[in-house]
């Protein structure tokens, strides 16, 4: 066999993602708040870019819109600057803003939330006037965790600043009483008690002491839900320990979780669906993403600068009015996956939660005509505020189970039904998952014990001996 070297033409086709179409991907996934800080990090880097001050014109219709195609082999062209120039300024104003004044208001945190450490210290300068135990003091206080636990021992305090160790005990007894109560506490056992001690509530003497019994030796006990040896091992009825573990729900294991740092998180929707006598309005909530246009100036610029300057002006355009495509294509296809859900789970926005229906994506992406990928991206980390409260796009794409009559009923409404079944049990005898799965299946519902299981736990129910009350 004789091996020799030749040269051959061959012709192939394949996709490539060029940069511009990986931005326009990665802008169809940003949520509202994400894209309005990219929108303006453009401005700052883009010369060309300006924010659209104006408020007239009118806004392009779904049919006027031409659709972005993010699959296919054939890309949109991005050197289009010259027809867009001579046709005048375009801005990303499009499909049904949420434009009302009432509807841009949104609640803001202005002030910085108080951490745990300053608003410990600042009742320590009321409590303790002594120089020395105010040094101590905020040094235990600098000592504490966010759940409000002390992180090291009053002996280590002592030998580290030198002072006596009944001093020490003596600053951390004051903060002990502070607010949040059981705040400074060695561990969860500590904690509960002095809650239980400062609230002074007025129960039964044998109770109270069997609350305390209960919180120093059997809280592995009653996390476990094993109140018949609790009971053996203090000689009381279930009935008392029951009580007394009740007392106990009342107090808070982590007192220092409800302060933070920082600013709270507030989630702002994507999307608003309203509804509007027999039918839905849909509304883009995209007010707070700055509108973008073309600085006109650079109209003369590439018209008189030299070649260089012409070229960089020239990609600086080309760039500005990719992005403008990509946000406005954001906006139709979001619009796009929004009508058709509504479409699909008509029931749902009509009656609420306990009717909506299994969905997946590529039902959508065939009655809207794009690819399933793209309706992935469009759904991802975005909310929709609707008449049944604010719900994540992702909410509407659910798996089911099998009925009686052959139809699919979504997980959405078995968890539905079993959060009402439990809400309504007799608490003294709680119904097991075989026992939920049997009224399940009474109403029509063919679901099996380990699915009950299943979903029981992603509703965080207790199993039914923990929710047993005696």
């Amino acid at each position: 066999m004789q091996l020799d070297y030749g040269l051959k033409l061959e012709t192939t086709q394949k996709l490539i993602m060029t940069p511009q179409l990986r931005q326009a991907i990665a802008i169809l996934q940003l949520p509202a708040t994400d894209l309005a800080a990219l929108v303006e990090k453009e401005l700052l880097e883009n010369p060309v870019l300006e924010p659209d001050a104006s408020d007239g014109g009118e806004e392009p219709t779904m049919q006027e819109a031409e659709p972005l195609k993010l699959e296919g082999d054939n890309q949109p062209e991005a050197d289009g600057w010259i027809e867009y120039l001579c046709n005048g300024m375009q801005t990303t104003s499009g499909i049904q803003s949420g434009g009302t004044e009432e509807t841009k208001r949104r609640e803001i945190a202005d002030t910085e939330a108080v951490s745990l450490q300053n608003y410990l210290e600042m009742q320590l300068h009321f409590a303790v006037l002594n120089a020395t135990h105010l040094t101590v003091g905020k040094y235990l206080i600098g000592c504490i965790d966010d759940n409000g636990y002390l992180c090291c021992t009053p002996a280590e305090v002592a030998t580290q600043l030198g002072v006596a160790e009944k001093t020490v005990l003596d600053v951390l007894t004051i903060i002990q009483t502070f607010d949040p109560l059981g705040v400074g506490a060695g561990n969860l056992q500590e904690c509960l008690l002095i809650q239980l001690e400062s609230k002074e509530l007025d129960y039964d003497s044998q109770i109270y002491d069997l609350t305390v019994a209960v919180i120093r030796d059997h809280l592995d006990q009653v996390a476990s839900g094993r109140y018949k040896q609790i009971a053996d091992k203090q000689h009381c009825s279930l009935h008392e320990v029951q009580q007394a573990v009740d007392i106990i729900r009342t107090l808070d294991p982590k007192p220092g979780r409800a302060f933070g740092g920082g600013q709270p998180g507030y989630i702002v929707p994507d999307v608003t669906i309203e509804r509007l006598n027999s039918g839905y309005v849909i509304h883009i909530n995209d007010s707070h993403v700055p509108q973008l246009a073309i600085n006109p100036y650079y109209r003369e610029v590439v018209r008189e600068a030299d070649s260089d300057a012409r070229k960089y002006v020239e990609g600086r355009i080309n760039a500005a009015v990719w992005l403008i495509k990509s946000i406005e294509q954001r906006r139709r296809t979001l619009y796009n996956v929004t009508e058709a859900i509504i479409s699909l789970q008509r029931a749902f926005f009509d009656h609420g939660p306990k009717f909506l229906r299994p969905l997946t994506m590529k039902k959508v992406a065939e009655q809207i005509g794009v690819h399933e990928s793209t309706v992935s991206r469009a759904t991802a980390n975005k909310y929709v505020a609707t008449p049944h409260g604010l719900l994540g796009m992702n909410t509407f794409f659910s798996s089911g189970v099998q009925s009686a009559g052959g139809e699919d009923v979504s997980a959405s409404r078995v968890k539905q039904e079993m959060k009402e079944l439990v809400s309504a049990e007799d608490a003294t005898q709680p119904l097991s998952d075989q026992a939920l799965s049997d009224l399940l299946n009474g109403k029509g519902i063919m679901i099996s014990r380990r699915t009950v299981a299943k979903y029981r736990e992603e509703l965080g129910i207790a199993a039914s001996s923990k929710r047993k009350r005696h």
